[in-house]
């Protein structure tokens, strides 16, 4: 017989929370963030409160690299087994140093803002639009078919090289993107590095061919060959004979496999 172990009781007073409590109430607007709860309450919003921090990049609001890397692992999941499309978009904005060493880096601090807004304003909610790091963004688009990749692209850009970003009262600046896509492999489980890879290796064609450019990758030849479908879903030998897959799923056949 083993004794039960009784889970100890944790005093909120002993625990170090000033940091996290003033990190979570700065991301709230508030100096007193979640009070007139209970003990337990409280920790959990506290908890919830830094994860959420943890996946948000805090200069631009959106989503950060650890976050983006979680979608990508998500699509992939998802394309492997459904087969459907789904396009990464890596960003680079044009010449982003020379707007850092002419205006300063809170010109360039707002020039980021300013563009992660316009993102935002050219995608679906089920899209994810992402800072990849320093004046790189990302975009996740899950059920973009291929022939509406470089459209897709071609409005982010436009986007951006319409929309003057006014960093002082009398300075405005326009900026432009390079934009690099790749789509994720149909049917193939792929890895996140290979696919943010392959969308990368476009982003530097469209850097190459002058900037301000969209270079998309040509649709990847990952379908299942007709050998593959027919292993996959065609008839299966059974010591009863020859069956479709159908009726080897149904209860009352099973028996005979």
């Amino acid at each position: 017989m083993t004794d039960t172990a009784h889970p100890a009781t944790v005093r909120l007073r002993d625990l170090r929370l000033a940091t996290a409590h003033a990190l979570v109430a700065q991301s709230l607007g508030s100096e007193q963030p979640l009070q007139e709860q209970s003990p337990l309450e409280y920790l959990q919003d506290l908890i919830d409160g830094l994860c959420e921090l943890s996946l948000k990049d805090p200069l631009t609001g959106l989503p950060n690299r650890r976050h983006i890397g979680a979608v990508l692992e998500r699509e992939i999941d998802r394309v492997a087994r459904s087969g459907e499309a789904a396009l990464l978009l890596i960003l680079d904005i044009d010449h982003f140093k020379k707007v850092n060493d002419s205006h300063g880096h809170l010109a360039g601090d707002v020039v980021l803002q300013s563009v992660a807004r316009t993102l935002e304003s050219c995608v679906r909610p089920m899209d994810t639009v992402a800072r990849f790091g320093g004046e790189e963004f990302a975009i996740v688009l899950p059920a973009c078919q291929f022939g509406f990749g470089r459209a897709v692209a071609e409005r982010v850009r436009h986007a951006v090289e319409s929309t003057p970003v006014r960093v002082s009262p009398s300075l405005a600046l326009n900026v432009t993107v390079s934009i690099g896509g790749a789509f994720a492999l149909q049917w193939i489980r792929s890895t996140t590095s290979l696919w943010i890879d392959r969308a990368d290796a476009e982003l530097y064609k469209a850097k190459l061919a002058g900037r301000n450019r969209i270079s998309i990758e040509d649709q990847p030849d990952s379908s299942v060959s007709a050998e593959e479908k027919s292993l996959l879903f065609g008839p299966l030998y059974t010591p009863s004979g020859w069956g479709d897959l159908p009726s080897l799923l149904d209860p009352s056949t099973r028996s005979a496999i």
